[in-house]
């Protein structure tokens, strides 16, 4: 994101600021009303900051979202990311993944559905940058899946002849369909229920 001038920044931003802890109070925000009807007053009411000072540490709104979506994938969803590469095998690879993911996507300390699936329903044709962000990341996750599917072929865990690309769009539907589940209040244990569908998925290739 883009940096502020020193002197602006002391002259608009509150003492003690917490960035890490600002991003995640407006994350909460953005997670329930979406990204457009989020307003300005709100973030800052969220974030304990004014307007002003708003502006200095984030520049506008929309970087301001895109702040946020980061640290929500740093914080939230990295980790598991990082597991589901370097796991040895494929099936404990997809298995563990998506049973992470169900507890991510329940889990008290983190927004219900992962930002970058919900983030967009919200967002309108004028705020082309922040769409695009967040196409490119779910796009992204679909890329991870359909490079790791890859490699377990490469290595003689799935046949040569497994649609990698398809059974990657699989996966990918498969998490962004949690996302909203969780939204809609799907309990830990409806979507870990869910989550057992995948390596099925895979299996089945």
């Amino acid at each position: 994101m883009e940096e502020v001038a020193a002197s602006s920044t002391a002259r608009g931003r509150p003492r003690g600021f917490d960035r890490a802890q600002a991003l995640h109070s407006a994350l909460g925000v953005f997670w329930r009303q979406g990204y457009e009807p989020a307003s300005i007053a709100d973030l800052c009411a969220a974030m304990s900051i004014s307007a002003p000072s708003m502006y200095a540490a984030f520049g506008n709104k929309a970087k301001l979202f895109l702040e946020a979506v980061d640290h929500y994938e740093a914080v939230y969803w990295d980790a598991a990311w990082d597991a589901f590469d370097a796991q040895a095998g494929i099936e404990p690879a997809v298995t563990q993944f998506f049973a992470q993911a169900a507890g991510i996507l329940s889990s008290q300390d983190a927004p219900c559905g992962c930002m970058v699936v919900l983030g967009t329903t919200n967002v309108s044709a004028g705020s082309k940058d922040v769409d695009d962000t967040l196409k490119q990341l779910r796009l992204r996750a679909q890329a991870r899946f359909q490079a790791r599917l890859q490699k377990a072929v490469a290595e003689g865990e799935l046949p040569p002849t497994a649609d990698v690309e398809g059974l990657g769009l699989a996966l990918n539907a498969l998490l962004q369909g949690m996302s909203i589940q969780a939204r809609d209040g799907t309990s830990a244990r409806g979507l870990l229920q869910i989550a057992a569908m995948a390596w099925p998925i895979v299996k089945s290739a």
